[in-house]
């Protein structure tokens, strides 16, 4: 019934910037849909019906089974330009924290795109293993326009591949904040992700210049966990808790994930037997060659998190 993160929904300010990097840049080339109007079953979420924004839903040319989500890049319209940043956002505060790219080799991409595409580093590559069973990989970090984390991973424990060039592909993964790591490992699990990929306690060092200079370093509860299909989730779970860093909808930067579903109306249902709380009625926009259908629900942080069915006609 669901098919793990479709996609990672990342708030902008200027959308001809935001292609820039999300397109030129970064190689999310294929584009599903560019809708402009209003957005429907936002009003408990937003504290208005009159939601409008400019959605580009986009594909990587690259996309791999470690590497198989989308972005979805918003803008919204009708105010005086998007929300920004939450502020004092580090790295696990409750929100949506990161966007993770699986990419071929990190060292040389994360160079080809610091050097000769301008992006702004945030944490150069190093190889690491992760617990408990030391699956190698490499990572870095590099930001968006707005300063969203955008982590480089290479899992290099997990695949063994022929192919040699230095590539991106699509999402592996989204990070995002909580505040009980037990309550949202079973939640998630309703949805499917089931597969537990590493757990670590460690405070990760190379992470520390991203907090307030002054304040004592949070301990470090992480895991990764992915369904059968579709990109994974990284519920982070810091100590002593940060501030809320949800920010608004639609604030720059990475701010909300989909899990995907083939009928959107059965996952609902699903959901209301759960007794997990449905903010809307399934919504469908008209983008041209297909309907997109969504729904957001839940979680127990009150992320932004929703259902979605894109349907080709």
């Amino acid at each position: 019934m669901f098919y793990g993160v479709h996609h990672a929904g990342i708030g902008v300010g200027d959308m001809e910037i935001a292609l820039d990097f999300w397109d030129k840049k970064i190689g999310f080339s294929n584009v599903l849909f560019d809708y402009t109007g209003l957005v429907p079953g936002l009003s408990e979420i937003t504290k208005t019906d009159q939601t409008k924004a400019r959605i580009v839903m986009l594909e990587h040319q690259n996309s791999t089974r470690l590497g198989p989500g989308f972005v979805k890049l918003v803008q919204r319209i009708d105010g005086d330009g998007p929300p920004p940043l939450p502020a004092g956002i580090g790295y696990g505060e409750v929100g949506l924290a990161e966007v993770c790219l699986h990419v071929r080799d990190v060292h040389r991409v994360f160079d080809e795109l610091v050097e000769n595409q301008g992006c702004e580093p945030l944490m150069s590559p190093l190889n690491a293993a992760v617990p408990p069973d030391d699956i190698t990989l490499e990572i870095g970090y590099v930001a968006d326009p707005w300063r969203g984390k955008v982590e480089l991973i290479d899992w290099t424990g997990l695949h063994s591949s022929h192919i040699k060039t230095p590539r991106i592909e699509g999402v592996n993964h989204v990070a995002f904040g909580v505040s009980d790591m037990k309550q949202t490992q079973e939640f998630y699990r309703l949805l499917g992700f089931d597969d537990m990929i590493f757990e670590s306690t460690e405070f990760f060092e190379p992470m520390a210049p991203w907090y307030p200079p002054g304040r004592q370093l949070p301990g470090h509860h992480m895991t990764l966990t992915m369904a059968k299909v579709g990109a994974g989730i990284e519920p982070v779970r810091l100590d002593p808790l940060y501030e809320d860093c949800r920010g608004e909808w639609g604030h720059v930067g990475p701010m909300e994930f989909a899990i995907g579903v083939r009928d959107i109306d059965a996952a609902v249902a699903y959901l209301q037997e759960q007794g997990i709380e449905i903010y809307s009625d399934p919504q469908v926009i008209d983008v041209g060659t297909s309907e997109f259908k969504y729904v957001y629900f839940k979680d127990p942080d009150g992320q932004f998190v929703c259902l979605t069915e894109i349907k080709q006609r």
